[in-house]
């Protein structure tokens, strides 16, 4: 197989290439127009596989993705190039609703084109699998699941701009026929993090000897999923999965965010202790909300897992173990995304100033 991967330099999409190429030997080609979070030495171990090619082109771009669509001749594309950063999108969401509306837009309508004039085998084995995430649905209660039925509900600029793009997707097979399969994903972890988002931020912070703040109380709970499961996931989807269908992919990890933190001290305790010999546990403080936080996410994977056959390999215990493990063993990764593009300071602040709680 042959798949186009928007994104490819990001977290979950330099996964996706790597187990592509990697554990299956299919042939990647990459584009991507490498924003502040993707980082290509995330996929060195593939660099020089001639399997492997990269395009440094915007997706907003639709007569450069067109051409390279023409000339690469993909089996099928897989689009994970986003804006995805909520706090982001709180503070300016502009290049959401340039990145993830237009581009996807721009996208389709390539792919459109380019599978219109496929023979009519290549054409019946296409995929265009869109990459969207479980915020489209907004927030759960203490109980229950999403699933494909779940109806729409998103509460910031980054998951209404995901929902317009899932809508998008989806009108294109409707009207004009292209393969079109949605995945809804949970919140994913695992190395190569760009360390803006939980999981590498607190890693990071608690080596650097900076704060790990905690929005509101930390009761705000997450389904994770290690991204490797992600990426084996992805691919079973857009190999097997039915154009028109949605399929949700979550690892049934659900643990509040003051337990993921927690969980990373006690490991890092132990892996990694302070020259003090005290607890990075004096590093933890809980600070003001972030505005429109949702409660509860929460997937039930049962149709990906029964139809497709999917399992997640990872427990929360061992991918964070793993995930841990990795940030020590590869500061001359993250070290220089510290310095250089993302110091750790708070985002998404609301308009008025942050008030620090009591430490923990």
């Amino acid at each position: 197989m042959k798949v186009l991967v928007t994104g490819g330099a990001g977290f979950i999409g330099s996964a996706v290439c790597r187990y592509l190429v990697s554990v299956r030997g299919d042939s990647v080609v990459n584009v991507d127009c490498l924003t502040y979070a993707a980082n290509l030495a995330s996929l060195d171990e593939i660099a020089d596989d001639p399997r492997y090619s990269f395009h440094q082109v915007n997706i907003c771009d639709g007569p450069a993705i067109a051409s390279i669509l023409r000339r690469e001749q993909p089996d099928a594309i897989m689009h994970l190039a986003a804006e995805s950063h909520v706090d982001r999108s709180i503070t300016g969401p502009a290049a959401f609703i340039e990145t993830n509306i237009r581009g996807t837009y721009e996208m389709l309508e390539a792919a459109r084109h380019y599978w219109s004039a496929l023979s009519a085998e290549r054409k019946a084995r296409f995929r265009f699998l869109h990459v969207s995430t479980d915020e489209v649905f907004g927030s759960l209660g203490d109980d229950g699941h999403f699933t494909p039925d779940t109806p729409y509900d998103p509460s910031s600029p980054y998951s209404a701009s995901k929902a317009a793009s899932d809508h998008l997707a989806m009108a294109w097979l409707r009207t004009y026929g292209l393969p079109v399969v949605l995945s809804n994903c949970s919140n994913n972890y695992g190395p190569y993090h760009f360390p803006e988002k939980l999981i590498p931020l607190m890693i990071t912070n608690a080596l650097l000897g900076r704060d790990l703040p905690v929005y509101g109380a930390g009761a705000n709970v997450r389904d994770w999923l290690y991204v490797d499961d992600h990426a084996r996931a992805l691919t079973t989807i857009c190999e097997n999965g039915t154009p028109g269908e949605s399929y949700l992919v979550g690892g049934r990890n659900e643990r509040t965010n003051l337990d993921v933190v927690q969980t990373i001290i006690r490991i890092l305790d132990r892996q990694r202790p302070r020259d003090d010999g005290r607890s990075y546990q004096e590093q933890m403080m809980f600070v003001e909300d972030r505005p429109g936080h949702d409660f509860r996410y929460a997937i039930d994977p049962t149709k990906l897992e029964t139809e497709l056959g999917w399992q997640a390999s990872e427990t929360f215990e061992t991918g964070i173990e793993k995930t841990v493990a990795w940030y020590l063993s590869n500061e001359s990764w993250w070290m220089p995304l510290r310095l250089r593009r993302y110091t750790g300071e708070r985002l998404g602040l609301p308009a008025s100033p942050v008030t620090e709680k009591k430490r923990a």
